[in-house]
């Protein structure tokens, strides 16, 4: 039997959808959007709201990119990913606030 092994054959088919290419697409217009807010924003509250903004792009590519290739690995660094922003964002809103 010989069989045909191409690695990344499966999920190659699953970018043939075109549901997951538009969603790739808009994840990755989104985060181009939240850079530019980053590097033009007008305050740093403007920027840490855009930082805030790309790390939830991103978390959502994590997801995607785990189900693309089958690997659940993807959705637990998705997760830690998240907590940590949240902890960052919340440590950049105090020193917005009140200063170390």
């Amino acid at each position: 039997m010989e069989e045909n092994f191409e690695p990344l054959a499966g999920w190659l088919r699953s970018l043939e959808h075109p549901v997951l290419l538009i969603f790739i697409v808009v994840i990755a217009i989104g985060i181009i959007l939240c850079i530019i807010r980053m590097v033009k924003g007008p305050t740093a509250a403007d920027r840490a709201v855009a930082l805030d903004t790309a790390t939830i792009v991103t978390v959502a590519l994590l997801v995607l990119l785990g189900f693309i290739f089958d690997r659940y690995i993807y959705l637990d660094v998705s997760l830690v990913y998240s907590i940590i922003s949240f902890v960052g964002i919340i440590a950049i809103a105090r020193f917005l606030e009140k200063g170390i």
